[in-house]
């Protein structure tokens, strides 16, 4: 195992740690008017954990598999294609996503509603996490690549489990430390908040955009490499 590969499983979990799931939300729950219910959150934030573990996993256990048993199949020029095109729709499809339509009301305050709304029961809690993480399973572009390093790096199956493991708990880190500084103390931590809320608000459909954007390019490029399209523009 190389200081290169923790490295870059630690900048992989701290990016995952400000999705709307992992930051966002934890942010507003903090922001409720009233006690803080620690419990709750806690709760919210080890369904998150947990969710995203499990995924690793079965994607780390059985991705090798999958593509052992599909071996050949994505280096067919239909599927390459395939790529091809989602990975221009995505490019295309991340130019919704700009600050502008967010600063009018997007998706990101309709997430803020939900996390601020509702009885804010255990259950409820964990029904808003599970669908956080549901609405981010295509975006996870991060976990993804932290898979695929961990994958790749051919570790003994505890050794990639217990990275996914601590992954996951990096992932939430931040939104813990806000906890127990939202707790220990409210005074100077919720005019912070304050000011991330705005940022959210602000900035975060932008993020997305950005993020939807830079996927697309990647896939598309890439897919124009195997294709030989940039040999045959030169031609």
């Amino acid at each position: 195992m190389s200081t290169g590969l923790l490295l870059s499983l630690l900048g992989l979990a701290l990016v995952d740690s400000t999705s709307i799931g992992t930051l966002f939300i934890p942010i507003w729950l903090l922001m409720s008017p009233g006690r803080v219910r620690v419990g709750r959150i806690l709760a919210y934030l080890g369904t998150i954990t947990v969710f995203y573990f499990a995924v690793g996993v079965l994607l780390a256990v059985g991705g090798t598999r999958i593509v052992a048993a599909l071996d050949g199949t994505f280096d067919s020029r239909p599927v390459i294609w395939a790529q091809l095109v989602l990975g221009v729709a995505l490019f295309a499809l991340s130019f919704r996503y700009d600050g502008k339509r967010n600063r009018k009301g997007g998706g990101v305050l309709r997430w803020r509603d939900r996390a601020t709304g509702g009885d804010s029961s255990v259950r409820w809690l964990i029904g808003l996490a599970l669908l956080a993480a549901l609405a981010e399973v295509a975006t996870m572009l991060p976990y993804l690549a932290a898979v695929g390093l961990l994958t790749t790096a051919e570790l003994p199956g505890a050794t990639t489990v217990a990275l996914l493991g601590a992954y996951c708990l990096v992932m939430v880190l931040p939104a813990v430390v806000l906890l127990v500084a939202r707790v220990a103390l409210p005074g100077p931590v919720e005019p912070l908040l304050a000011r991330l809320n705005r940022w959210i608000t602000e900035k975060a459909g932008g993020a997305l955009g950005w993020v939807l954007g830079i996927a697309g390019f990647l896939l598309a490029r890439d897919a124009a490499f195997r294709l030989d399209l940039f040999d045959l523009l030169n031609w």
